[in-house]
């Protein structure tokens, strides 16, 4: 049936979705002038904040204090789980960096020292070998010749010790609660939001009840390692259950095998290559959260980031920073090659007892005798630091050439980009009533998703304001908002370039992966050295580290743009040019939108870290809840971000799900 004359089409905004904005922004207006007559709704009003980061607080203390299960207090039980805890972790420490010692009478002591780093070495490149050949075991070699070289090895053992005691526990736990979930949809349902929050929430929000509920140290380090890493590997467990084949649990059933069984021998092989991106994800994060854990007690490579951003040395930093960039890419390769491996290649059946465990061996034989060898020979179990080596010295002589050379050129950037367009953005949102912030935040949802969609915006805004957080929210989605457009600007054409040109393609996936993986504080070092401290500092650390999705997404909408269309539109007569802009990018657009979205998320997540460089927003609120343990602040403040983070990811979903319809792509 043919439209009636005068309808929108299916991309137009119907004529009251703009007569409602124009009436909301005629109210806001007059509210600016008129607020001795209504102050209520141009600012949320004191008395009807609602005191809940007090609440918190007091649950909290009620918790650790005074709250007795019985047999034991709540106390106890934490500090129990931080005993047990302890044990692995202080084994793996004592073994890659610290040494054993054992007490054999009283006053009297036999130590035997961490395990050589050449031995440490071989193991991790015989180990690439056996996974994946000669090629990964050069890369993994080289990986850590680069921490023994340049004086990392100590500080990267410290971390990697965490690391493979966090790791193991957050695949397990996340591993048990997945199956529960895929088994029961009713606690499916219910832990679903507890994750989206876990995931939207910033990292630095994790720490404040961790330090409350298990103190100071590499222990309680762990413990929010561990939580912030868990989540992925829950979801990709109920994914990769659920895309088993059918016909397998079917034939599964009718073999008699009982639940167990079927878990154990057909789901579980059955979805193994899908787990293992689960595995991947939780050893990225883990890593991700190594200098953020280090603020409570971590130490190790994290804790020499800080310290440097304290310092503000820039070439220890990027050496530190570089290090767990290099034990990152070991570990994900490593992992990679495990997935990819044939399944029969590692079966155990049908071989001797030294052909099953004859890597095991071989590991076993190279600790021997590099532990024996570094009695006579020290330096094959501690690396000489007569040839070590560094370029801190090159790093800090260049920013003080760039400083004394173009320190007047950097400010005149700094200060047109400040005062023409940060500060007006900053104003405008300070200044905008909050009722009209709401209504608008309403309108664009119900026109996305209709009611329900309006009122989860409309309910997580009032939250914001409700909280006392709203002008703390504000300067958040201020930064926020300014970083992401910068971020699209470059991005997108950068990421429309690649996906044109093989070469640039190639020299930019390897550039945003490294910027992936450069750990999120080093960003920051650079920066504040250049520019000082500041919501311009802050804004290009919030670029550097979200502009990856952006390039990425863009590079992948393009691609896939249906071959047809392009051979379609070339026979039309299109010129390329014409091709790119009116066929790709309008097809590519909710790809690239969907890009748009995860730079917003990234760039929510390093603002909290930027708390550090003097910005003013709900990052700050976190990180004052953490020095001073403070868990009703920081909870509270912390999901105020998610608040931010959910509505701007529901609102873009949606867009982007609408236009892949309209234009017949896949949802």
């Amino acid at each position: 049936m043919a439209a009636r004359p005068g309808s929108p089409g299916p991309t137009q905004t119907p004529i009251w979705f703009w007569a409602i904005f124009a009436g909301l922004a005629t109210l806001g207006i007059a509210l600016l002038f008129s607020q001795d007559h209504a102050p209520y709704l141009s600012k949320y009003p004191r008395d009807w904040i609602i005191p809940l980061r007090f609440w918190i607080s007091d649950a909290m203390y009620w918790l650790v204090k005074e709250f007795d299960l019985g047999l034991f207090t709540f106390k106890e039980l934490t500090r129990s789980i931080s005993w047990l805890l302890e044990w692995p972790l202080s084994i793996a420490n004592n073994f890659l960096a610290t040494g054993f010692t054992f007490s054999t009478e009283p006053g009297a002591s036999v130590i035997l020292p961490p395990a050589p780093w050449i031995a440490i070495v071989a193991i991790f490149g015989l180990l690439a070998f056996h996974l994946s050949g000669l090629r990964l075991a050069i890369l993994v070699t080289g990986c850590f010749l680069y921490l023994a070289f340049f004086g990392q090895w100590h500080s990267a053992m410290i971390t990697l010790s965490s690391i493979v005691i966090a790791v193991p526990l957050g695949v397990i736990i996340g591993f048990v609660l997945g199956i529960t979930a895929y088994r029961h949809p009713l606690f499916e349902k219910w832990l679903t939001p507890i994750l989206d929050l876990m995931q939207t929430v910033p990292v630095f929000a994790y720490l404040v009840p961790v330090l409350f509920l298990f103190g100071f140290g590499p222990v309680a380090a762990m413990i929010a390692t561990m939580i912030y890493a868990t989540p992925p590997m829950v979801r990709v467990t109920i994914l990769s259950l659920r895309q088993v084949p059918e016909e397998l649990l079917e034939y599964g059933n009718m073999a008699g095998c009982t639940r167990g069984q079927l878990l154990r021998k057909i789901q579980i092989p059955a979805a193994r290559k899908s787990l293992m991106v689960g595995v991947n994800q939780v050893i990225m994060l883990s890593l991700n959260m190594v200098i953020i854990a280090s603020m409570i007690g971590a130490g190790g490579l994290g804790f020499d980031v800080l310290s440097s951003l304290r310092r503000l040395a820039i070439g220890n930093g990027l050496e530190a920073g570089l290090a767990i960039t290099l034990l990152a890419i070991t570990l994900d390769r490593l992992s990679q090659a495990f997935t990819d491996r044939p399944q029969h290649s590692h079966s155990p059946q049908g071989r001797s007892v030294i052909g099953r465990y004859r890597l095991s061996l071989i590991v076993l034989v190279i600790l021997s005798v590099s532990w024996f060898a570094s009695r006579y020979f020290p330096a094959l179990g501690v690396f000489p630091e007569s040839l070590q080596i560094t370029t801190s010295q090159f790093w800090d002589n260049l920013v003080k050439w760039i400083n004394v050379n173009f320190f007047d050129q950097l400010e005149a950037i700094k200060t047109f980009v400040l005062i023409n367009i940060m500060m007006p953005v900053k104003r405008f949102l300070l200044k905008t009533p909050w009722v009209i912030v709401v209504a608008v935040i309403g309108l664009i949802g119900y026109r996305l998703g209709h009611l329900r969609l309006a009122a989860l915006g409309v309910a997580l805004a009032t939250f914001i304001a409700a909280t006392g957080l709203w002008s703390k929210a504000m300067v958040t989605v201020y930064l926020c908002g300014v970083s992401v457009l910068f971020a699209a600007f470059i991005g997108v054409p950068i990421g429309i370039l690649a996906a044109a040109n093989s070469r640039i393609n190639r020299i930019t996936q390897v550039v945003i992966d490294t910027l992936q993986t450069l750990p999120s504080f080093v960003y920051l070092i650079p920066v504040v050295m250049l520019f000082r401290v500041g919501d311009f500092a802050a804004m290009l650390a919030v670029i550097a580290y979200s502009i990856a999705p952006a390039i990425r997404y863009t590079i992948l909408g393009i691609q896939q743009v249906p071959v047809h269309l392009i051979e379609a539109s070339s026979a039309m007569g299109c010129t390329r040019s014409q091709i790119r802009w009116r066929v790709q990018l309008p097809i590519a657009l909710p790809q690239i939108m969907l890009g748009i979205n995860q730079t917003i998320m990234m760039a929510l997540s390093m603002l909290v870290i930027t708390a550090l460089v003097g910005t003013r927003d709900l990052g700050q609120e976190v990180y004052i809840a953490l020095t001073k343990a403070d868990t009703g602040r920081g909870i509270v403040a912390g999901i105020g971000v998610a608040c931010i983070a959910i509505i701007a990811d529901r609102f873009i979903n949606q867009w982007s799900r609408k236009k892949k319809r309209e234009f017949g792509l896949p949802v």
